[in-house]
């Protein structure tokens, strides 16, 4: 555990996946002819090109598209969609197929490794799942299918998510809070229809799927002619419609909205619809937008689902729609589906139709005019087993040579939730600005359909200065803001903390725990999509940047939460799955793994981790204390610092006992005691041994600040004796040694053992007064890493391998050794950006340059 799965980073696509194109045109993918854009950089495919910007180092050419545009065969480059971010044509096919790990994966001596671990978790995997009816925090048995559809969600952070893959598909949900449901819902579809003097002369579902029901529809759409791009939180699809001279792009918004804690939770997606008239006569477009209630599942078979049109006029404005309720317990929700009506616009719906039959009415009732019925009120409620779907419909004259613009919404509203336990009513963020009743989801349709242009200046304002600055690669623009898609897509709730229910047992040193929780309410997001934990602590490390520098006070509120779990404990006992050992599930003054699991009760039990009891991991202490000095150095803020000393110096005190020679370095116990939990480390440890001197060094600022002369000595002497330690028992002349055991794998180059540095760095520190690890040293370390770790592994196509032998063979002691880790990959990157490593020196004759392969993102799940 420790990564996230790359099938799930919905703007992420490996290198080694664009080897072919559409129609048998091969054409082979080499990064040195992309400028190293890898797969997120495109540009328009027609646009022209400046000369004066050939040579700089975000320069893109056209030509250089790579296979994901390969097959693209139209010539519209769509209505303001920016250069840059991740641009794939409709009709890419992927040519590799990935699977979920399985134990194929595994060499023959890791499995005898790992046998009893195996048949403890699945005697787990049984109670879990035949006997408390659960769904396992990890499932090896059920694994989710991988599938390269995924594209930027819709929804703000906390309130739930829907994802809209590239081709268009609504295929992924999570609604209930972190549980996923990865289900392509047919009649979810867009509908273009055009009319000319009366008559329909086009109308076609803008899909390219071929499904078995609404088969009266026309579907399979020709995906040759559009393209999917995305810049998250914002998309775009442009729509080139073959002999009608008429193009379409749809833009897609979600309010993700820095240092803004309002309209940034709100469970709302606008689409915008541009449509461009490229002939010289007049035409009717109407755009329909179909929704089912429900996805289809279970939950939708014991019927009640109704639907009923809405009208809401306020301040000027004036939104229909429907909403589709949806009374499923125990997390009801009512979605809407509404478009705003202008004087150029008519907007109609259909409020019920099946959406498991052939969909003949529906599709006439368009044909016919360009417009749907409108019948008034609600639909009858569904029986058992029978679907129900509604329509929204908007049309607009569209002028020769002329464009028009056609605005809809989706919104849903589950203001009240309960985890998988049902011991607890929480209230989403959203609902102190729109209320508890669930009845919000016309005053959110209406909200986001008026405010959507201001969201989009707020984030062209956010991303500018990087969408702009010529000397930034264009695969970086867009990886720096596609990737920020997990905040809000990673089962992420926030959600209110009622006065009544505000923690009480604060030891009486948390002075501004009440004002965060009461303003800014709790935040939680999950390790993984199929990692079912929230906040798990370990990898938070690698994440925690986007979180402090967009919406500072969530971290401190997500850092509040784990220094109360810190200071509290649970003594039920529990079977470890990988030792076998019993022991509590949470001891008091250690930092727990995670917060807990959405299907059982988060922040009450913490710790749904059972792999490890890692009560006696020698990483968790140390990255809360650097999280929290670099909390404050980006923040200022004193109170905070204040409440989180006292809790740092029980932690530390508590990782004070790994040191077991006093000669001021902590020690590994032999096992898999840190956040690489199947990769064992004994003794003195290249990772957790600079992550511990870093936490001291940070230990040494923050006394002084707090103005602790005794602390502040007594950890400058740990610090001056573990530096001499560490470099005396692990530097090697060319990096630091993986551990100081005598194993044969002790001498590996790990990727992640300059993550101390990183931090330091990251904090204004280690260099100069507050040096920590020789400069040179770092350095060379680092250069050794990208020289075995990145460019001796795979063709330095996949970024760095956690593991690497000295002789340049992949570490494969392990299960995590040899795999790529997203978290490890970006911070190895970071640091070198750090180090000012632009140009490696290899010696007097070359140079070594950190192409963007160096830090490409895919990995393995471990």
């Amino acid at each position: 555990v420790g990564t996230q799965d790359p099938r799930n980073m919905g703007t992420g696509v490996p290198a080694s996946e664009q080897i072919s194109c559409a129609k048998g045109r091969p054409k082979v993918y080499c990064p040195e002819d992309t400028g190293g854009t890898e797969a997120v950089h495109i540009t328009d495919c027609e646009s022209p090109v400046d000369n004066q910007r050939k040579n700089e180092p975000g320069y893109y050419n056209p030509e250089d598209s790579g296979h994901l545009m390969a097959s693209y065969e139209g010539k519209a480059k769509g209505y303001q969609v920016p250069p840059f971010g991740w641009r794939i044509c409709l009709a890419h096919e992927f040519t590799e197929k990935r699977k979920p790990f399985q134990a194929n994966n595994i060499s023959l001596s890791n499995m005898i490794k790992h046998i009893g671990m195996g048949l403890r978790y699945l005697q787990w995997w049984y109670r879990k799942t035949q006997v408390e009816k659960k769904t396992p925090f990890i499932d090896m048995i059920n694994c989710v299918p991988l599938r390269q559809i995924y594209g930027c969600p819709l929804g703000g952070i906390g309130g739930g998510t829907i994802t809209r893959g590239w081709r268009g598909q609504f295929c992924r949900w999570q609604l209930n809070p972190g549980m996923y449901q990865h289900r392509t819902v047919i009649a979810d579809q867009f509908t273009v229809c055009l009319r000319r003097e009366g008559q329909t002369i086009y109308q076609q579902v803008l899909s390219l799927e071929r499904p078995s029901v609404l088969c009266s529809w026309n579907w399979g759409l020709c995906g040759y002619f559009a393209f999917y791009h995305a810049l998250y939180p914002r998309a775009w699809t442009v729509y080139q419609l073959p002999g009608q001279n008429v193009t379409l792009t749809c833009r897609q918004i979600t309010p993700i909205l820095p240092h803004d804690y309002q309209d940034s939770s709100l469970p709302v997606g606008v689409f915008v619809w541009d449509v461009e008239n490229e002939g010289d006569e007049a035409l009717d477009v109407s755009i329909m937008f179909s929704m089912r209630n429900g996805l289809g599942g279970g939950d939708d078979a014991t019927g009640g689902l109704w639907n009923e049109p809405f009208c809401l006029e306020r301040d000027g404005e004036t939104v229909q729609g429907l909403l589709l309720h949806h009374l499923t317990l125990p997390n009801p929700y009512t979605m809407a589906v509404a478009a705003r009506l202008t004087a150029d616009t008519t907007v109609t719906h259909i409020t019920a139709f099946d959406p498991d039959s052939t969909g003949q009415q529906v599709w006439q009732d368009l044909l016919q005019d360009g417009q749907l019925d409108s019948p008034a009120g609600q639909s009858t409620p569904s029986q058992k087993g029978v679907g129900v779907a509604g329509a929204v419909c908007v049309s607009a004259k569209l002028p020769p040579r002329g464009r028009c613009r056609l605005e809809f919404s989706l919104a849903w509203d589950m203001p009240r939730i309960m985890f998988g336990a049902k011991s607890q009513v929480y209230y989403r963020r959203y609902t102190r600005f729109f209320g508890q009743d669930g009845d919000a989801a016309p005053a959110l349709s209406h909200y986001a359909l008026c405010r959507y242009a201001d969201w989009e200046e707020r984030i062209s304002a956010w991303q500018s200065p990087v969408l702009d600055d010529r000397s930034l690669p264009a695969w970086y623009k867009s990886a720096l803001f596609n990737e920020l898609y997990f905040l809000a897509d990673g089962g992420t709730v926030w959600l209110e903390v009622r006065e009544d229910s505000l923690p009480k047992e604060v030891g009486g040193s948390m002075h501004h725990l009440h004002p965060i929780l009461r303003d800014y309410g709790r935040f939680a997001y999950l390790e993984g999509q199929e990692y079912r934990m929230y906040n798990t602590y370990d990898v938070h490390f690698y994440a925690s940047f986007a979180l402090i520098m967009l919406w500072p006070k969530l971290e401190l509120s997500l850092q509040y939460d784990i220094a109360l779990a810190t200071l509290r404990e649970d003594l039920t006992r529990r079977r470890y799955l990988m030792s076998g050992m019993v022991a509590p599930v949470k001891r008091r003054n250690v930092i727990p793994h995670d917060i807990g699991d959405p299907d059982d009760e988060p922040w009450l039990r913490v710790n749904a981790y059972l792999i490890h009891d890692t009560a006696d991991w020698k990483d968790l202490n140390l990255k809360f204390v650097l999280q929290v000095y670099r909390d404050y150095y980006l923040t200022g803020d004193q109170g905070f610092l204040k409440d989180m000393w006292p809790v740092c110096l029980a932690v530390m005190e508590s990782e004070m006992k790994f040191d077991r020679d006093h000669d001021g370095l902590i020690e590994n116990g032999g096992y898999a005691d840190q956040t690489y939990d199947a990769w064992v480390t004994t003794g003195p440890s290249a990772y957790c041994g600079g992550l511990w001197l870093a936490a001291v060094a940070v230990m040494v600022q923050m006394a002084a600040l707090c103005r602790a002369q005794n602390m502040q000595d007594k950890f400058s002497s740990i610090l001056s004796r573990g530096r001499e330690a560490y470099e005396r028992l692990l530097w090697n002349g060319r990096y630091y040694n993986y551990d100081s055991s005598s194993q044969p794998y002790s001498r590996s180059v790990m990727s992640d053992q300059c993550a101390g540095q990183w931090f330091l760095k990251a904090c204004g520190l280690g260099e100069g007064d507050t040096e920590v690890f020789p400069p040179h040293h770092v350095v060379r370390a680092l250069q050794t890493i990208f020289e075995l770790n990145v460019q001796a592994f795979a063709g330095g196509a996949m970024g760095a391998v956690n593991g690497m032998q000295p002789h340049g063979v992949p570490d494969r002691s392990s299960v995590q050794s040899d795999e790529v880790w997203v978290g490890v990959v970006y911070g190895l990157a970071a640091t070198m950006i750090q180090e000012l490593l632009g140009e490696l020196p290899v010696s007097k004759d070359s140079t070594l340059s950190i192409c963007p392969a160096a830090v490409t993102i895919q990995g393995v799940p471990s």
